[in-house]
């Protein structure tokens, strides 16, 4: 049992200096970061929506796919906002399987952690620069967030990272949105808790120093549905649990009340087509009670160029972890949110 170094140092601000946002790039950024504050704030009632792969595995599919969404973008953006899913870390249950570009930047070859940093970083800064979309990624490692802050415009924290209070107490120090998932479990309390401490001053150690946050009002919740303890997968984008999840945020007296609806995961049973029902179903629960249509207001949808999962990398933009929607279906389905919107 030990820890075996593998190489030197990573030189962190080095990585980042090979890819800074030019001031005309970085001024457009904080003019969508703006937009997104106002849509989680509610100063903005338009729809969020997070989507894209599942796993950021091969740049240029993702490149390919944010060029395609940026195009849908511009012809939905009076009702629809859109963040993009660049996730480069991704969770592993048991330890094995493909972790995201972080780990292994090519999937042909052996991990690498420094080439995967450098991966990770120009991927976010190429669909920023090449495409004017704002990305999202999940803080699978806190200690990670130096290497993306000035890119991430979006953070989730995980289901199974959630309880974890290093996750929380970072999350409260972002300067951006923080959605946090409920945890495989269902357990709601959990997620509100966690929201609770991201949204306040929190103290604690970070990369060796005593640090003091303000505090993240953009705090917020994500349904991703849960498992039970015999392995059935149990939605909770439903009716009565919204309204459970509302009453909670008025109980707790949360800032900035938004509940972000995950479509795939264990909503949908990773049946990926599912999504488009749950989408359906959620925008009907929002005409039908007033108070689920202030407070649901955005989806999580992982969607790519291709229908489906894949076991190896060999149709080009399809997913090698989560079955995704193709293009052709998530087109299908942003025109029908916009279109359920103008009604």
């Amino acid at each position: 049992m030990a820890f075996i170094e593998k190489g030197q140092e990573i030189d962190i601000e080095a990585i980042k200096a090979e890819t800074q946002l030019s001031a005309e790039t970085l001024q457009h950024k904080e003019s969508r970061d703006q937009e997104l504050a106002d849509i989680l704030s509610g100063k903005d009632d338009r729809i969020l929506l997070v989507i894209g792969p599942c796993s950021s595995d091969n740049e240029e599919a993702v490149l390919e796919y944010a060029r395609r969404l940026a195009d849908l973008q511009k012809k939905v953006a009076d009702k629809i906002f859109m963040v993009m899913r660049v996730y480069t870390a991704k969770p592993r249950t048991n330890g094995d399987g493909y972790k995201g570009l972080v780990h292994q930047p090519d999937t042909s070859k052996a991990p690498s952690l420094i080439n995967g940093l450098q991966a990770v970083r120009q991927l976010h800064y190429r669909v920023i620069t090449e495409t004017g979309l704002t990305t999202a990624d999940e803080m699978l490692y806190p200690a990670n967030l130096v290497l993306v802050d000035d890119l991430v415009s979006y953070h989730a924290v995980g289901a199974r990272s959630v309880e974890d209070q290093e996750h929380r107490f970072v999350a409260s120090g972002i300067d951006a949105p923080v959605g946090m998932k409920n945890p495989t479990s269902g357990n709601l309390s959990v997620m509100f808790n966690a929201i609770y401490a991201a949204q306040n001053k929190q103290t604690f150690l970070f990369h060796g120093q005593e640090v003091e946050t303000s505090g993240n009002p953009l705090a917020h919740v994500i349904l991703r549905g849960a498992m039970n303890e015999y392995g059935k997968n149990e939605p909770n984008f439903y009716y009565e649990t919204l309204l459970d999840a509302i009453g909670r945020y008025e109980s707790m007296g949360l800032e900035n009340p938004f509940i972000m609806i995950d479509t795939n995961h264990d909503n949908s049973g990773k049946q990926y087509m599912e999504q488009v029902r749950i989408v359906r179903q959620s925008l009907l629960n929002r005409d039908w009670n007033e108070k689920i249509k202030k407070t649901v207001r955005g989806f999580m949808i992982e969607s790519y160029l291709a229908d489906g999962r894949q076991n190896q990398p060999e149709i080009f933009g399809c997913s090698i972890t989560d079955p995704c929607l193709g293009w052709e279906n998530t087109v299908a389905l942003v025109e029908e949110i916009y279109s359920t919107l103008t009604k």
